[in-house]
C-alpha cells in the first residue's frame, strides 16, 4: 500500500467516525447536557459503572472484527460496506469509552 492511499484511508475513517458519532448522538443523547445517556441508562440497569456498559457495546463489534479476521484466515476478502461499519463502530465505542473516562477524570469522580 502506498502512503497516499494509506493516508486517504485513514483520513477517510476519522472523518466518518465523526460523522457517525455526531449523527448517532443526536438519536442517542439527551440534547447537549448527557451526551453519554445510553450508556449511563445501561449502567443503571446493569448496576456496573458507564464504562463496563461502554465497553459491552464495544464487545460486541470487537466480536465481529475478530470474525472477519478468522474468516481472511480462510482466503475470505470481506466486502467494503462490512468492513467499513465493523471497523468504525469499534474506533467510536473506543472514542466514546475515552470520553466517559474524561468526563469523570474532569468531574473529579471516583468511580
Amino acid at each position: 500500500m502506498t502512503t497516499e492511499h494509506f493516508d486517504r484511508v485513514i483520513e477517510y475513517r476519522l472523518s466518518e467516525c465523526k460523522r457517525v458519532l455526531i449523527e448517532k448522538a443526536k438519536e442517542y443523547a439527551k440534547g447537549d447536557d448527557d451526551k453519554l445517556h445510553n450508556f449511563n441508562r445501561a449502567a443503571q440497569v446493569t448496576g456496573e459503572c458507564r464504562e463496563k456498559a461502554i465497553f459491552g457495546f464495544f464487545l460486541k463489534h470487537l466480536v465481529s472484527v475478530m470474525d472477519i479476521v478468522d474468516e481472511m484466515n480462510k482466503n475470505y476478502i470481506p466486502n467494503k460496506d462490512l468492513v467499513e461499519e465493523k471497523i468504525g463502530d469499534s474506533i467510536n465505542y473506543l472514542l466514546l469509552l475515552e470520553a466517559s473516562i474524561e468526563d469523570k477524570r474532569n468531574k473529579n469522580l471516583p468511580f
